[in-house]
C-alpha cells in the first residue's frame, strides 16, 4: 500500500483506528521528498528530526487513547510566508535568507493544535509577489506533470507538494489566486475562503479583504478538513466573526449537482483568456453543463474590476514594503520593487476610485447571484509555462498591462470576497491540468466545497475530467 497516496481523510481515520502509524506516515512523505523533490524544488526548508520527533509524539498519543485532533498525525507543509517556530522562514526573499523563528504565526500554531506533523515549508516568490514560484533564495519550482514548466504561484510549492504526495495538506494563501492557480497547473483542489473565515494577524492593512489564507488538499474533502482546523474566530482580524465554527466544514454535507443553478462565464466580460483555454473550456462544458439542473451563460458585473485590483493590490504591497525597497533595494527581486513603485504613483484620488468600484462590483454581484447557485470559469488564463518567466506578458498576441494582468480570472473574485474553489477537470490542451472554477454566494463556504466535492465524485477516475496524475517514476532523481 502506497500510504503517500491515500486521502488526507482516509490516513487520519486509519491513524485513530492505530491501522497506519503516524511515523510510518511521517518516514514515507520524507522519502517520498527525497526521491523527486531534487527536480521540483517544492519543500525548501525541512528539518527531518523534528518531523520525526513530532510523529513519534502522535503516535504516543494515539497508543495512549488520548483526544486526537482532525488532523492528528498528518505531515503537512507550511508556505513559507508563515513564521514557523524553529524552522526556516525566509518568504523567499534574501532579507530572511537565514530566519528562524522563535514562534509560530496564528495558522501554524492552528495547525498544530489540530495535531498535524509538520514536515517543511513550501516555495513561494518574494512576499507572494507573482504567479509564478521562483525566488532569488530558492529558484522556481517545477511543475509535477512537466518540471521545466510553472507550478504557478504563489503556492506553488504546496501545490506541487500535494500532487506528488509529498504530504496529504498543505497550506495557501491567495491574494489574486495565489492558491487557486497553482491547484489549476499542478491537478490539486485549492480553496479561497471568505475573508476573515481563516483569520490572519499579519496583514498590514486590516481592513482590506483581498489577502487570505486558505487550505489545499488532493481533493475538496481533504481541503474542507485542514479547513476545519483553521476556520476559527480571532479578534487580530477585523474580518473575523464569533460565530466561526470550524468543524462545521468537515464533513461535508451531499449536494446534487442536479439541483443547481448554475452561470457560466469564460472569461466573466472582461479577463484576458488564450484561445486554446477558451476552446478547451467549451468542450469540457458539454460533458459538465449537463449534469447540472440549470445552466445560463452570463458574464458576472465586473467593469472596472483591472483597476480598482492594480490600485489596491499596490497600496497593499506599499504598506508592507516601502521601507525594503527604499533601504535594501538591492536584494529584492523586481516584482517587489515594482509593486511598491506603482503604488507610490497612485493618488488619494486613485485609491478612493480604486474602493468605489469595488463596492459597486460587490453590490451588482449579489444581485446578480440572486438566481445562481453557483459561478464557473476557467481558473487559469494560459496553459503552465516555462518556469523560468517571471509572468506572463502577452495572451495570443495581446501585450497585458502589467505583469498579473494575466490573472484577471482569478482577481475578480477576489474583489468580491466570495468564496471560490479550484477543482483539477482533466487536462488541458497543452498535456497539463486544467482547473474549473467554483464561485459561490456570499458567505458560503461549505455549499462552495460540498459542490466541489460532489464533482470530483461525479467525474472520479474519468479520463476527460477526473484529477490527473503525476508520473512520480519520471520525477525521480538519479541515485
Amino acid at each position: 500500500m502506497d500510504i503517500c497516496a491515500l486521502p488526507a481523510r482516509t490516513l487520519r481515520r486509519l491513524i485513530g483506528q492505530k491501522a497506519v502509524s503516524p511515523v510510518e506516515l511521517a518516514e514515507a512523505c520524507l522519502k517520498r521528498m527525497d526521491a523527486i523533490d531534487k527536480t521540483l524544488n517544492a519543500v525548501v526548508a525541512r528539518d527531518d528530526e523534528a518531523t520525526l520527533a513530532a510523529a513519534r509524539v502522535a503516535e504516543a498519543a494515539v497508543m495512549a487513547g488520548q483526544p486526537l485532533g482532525p488532523l492528528h498525525g498528518l505531515p503537512a507543509v507550511i508556505k513559507d510566508l508563515h513564521p514557523t517556530r524553529g524552522l526556516r522562514t525566509t518568504w523567499g526573499s534574501l532579507l530572511y535568507k537565514d530566519h528562524v523563528p522563535t514562534a509560530d504565526d496564528s495558522l501554524v500554531a492552528a495547525v498544530r493544535a489540530a495535531g498535524a506533523v509538520i514536515a517543511g515549508k513550501s516555495n513561494t516568490p518574494e512576499f507572494g509577489a507573482g504567479a509564478n514560484t521562483r525566488n532569488l533564495v530558492y529558484g522556481a519550482t517545477g511543475n509535477p506533470f512537466d518540471p521545466a514548466l510553472s507550478a504557478s504561484g504563489s503556492s506553488g510549492g504546496s501545490a506541487v507538494a500535494l500532487a506528488t504526495g509529498m504530504v496529504p495538506v498543505a497550506t495557501g494563501s491567495d491574494t489574486g489566486g495565489s492558491l487557486r492557480t497553482p491547484a489549476s497547473f499542478c491537478g490539486v483542489t485549492g480553496f479561497r475562503p471568505s475573508p476573515g473565515l481563516v483569520p490572519s494577524e499579519s496583514r498590514s492593512l486590516g481592513w482590506t479583504p483581498l489577502s487570505v489564507w486558505g487550505p489545499m488538499g488532493r481533493d475538496a474533502e481533504d481541503t474542507a478538513l485542514l479547513l476545519s482546523a483553521i476556520a476559527r474566530f480571532d479578534r487580530s482580524d477585523p474580518f473575523s466573526w464569533p460565530e466561526i465554527d470550524g468543524a462545521s466544514f468537515y464533513p461535508l454535507p451531499e449536494v446534487d449537482p442536479a439541483s443547481l443553478s448554475v452561470a457560466v462565464s469564460v472569461d466573466f466580460g472582461f479577463a484576458p483568456v488564450a484561445g486554446v483555454i477558451r476552446a478547451c473550456f467549451e468542450q469540457k462544458l458539454e460533458r459538465l453543463a449537463p449534469v447540472f439542473g440549470r445552466v445560463t451563460r452570463t458574464d458576472p458585473p465586473m467593469q472596472g474590476a483591472d483597476r480598482a485590483f492594480a490600485v489596491m493590490r499596490a497600496v497593499s504591497f506599499l504598506a508592507n514594503l516601502r521601507q525594503p525597497v527604499e533601504t535594501q533595494r538591492a536584494l529584492l527581486d523586481r516584482n517587489v520593487i515594482e509593486n511598491v513603485e506603482e503604488g507610490l504613483r497612485y493618488t488619494a484620488a486613485d485609491v478612493a476610485e480604486a474602493h468605489t468600484l469595488q463596492t459597486r462590483i460587490y453590490r451588482a454581484m449579489q444581485r446578480f447571484f440572486e438566481p445562481f447557485d453557483l459561478l464557473i470559469a476557467p481558473m487559469a488564463a494560459v496553459p503552465p509555462f516555462e518556469k523560468t518567466a517571471i509572468a506572463v506578458y502577452e495572451i495570443d498576441g495581446r501585450t497585458l498591462d502589467s505583469y498579473f494582468h494575466w490573472l484577471g480570472l482569478a482577481y475578480g473574485p477576489t474583489l468580491t470576497g466570495h468564496p471560490v474553489a479550484c477543482i483539477p477537470l482533466g487536462l488541458g490542451p497543452t498535456g497539463m491540468p486544467f482547473g474549473l472554477q467554483l464561485v459561490g454566494r456570499r458567505g458560503a463556504d461549505r455549499f462552495v466545497l460540498a459542490a466541489a466535492a460532489a464533482l470530483e465524485r461525479l467525474f472520479a477516475g474519468d479520463g476527460e475530467l477526473g484529477r490527473p496524475l503525476p508520473d512520480l517514476t519520471s520525477l525521480s532523481a538519479p541515485a
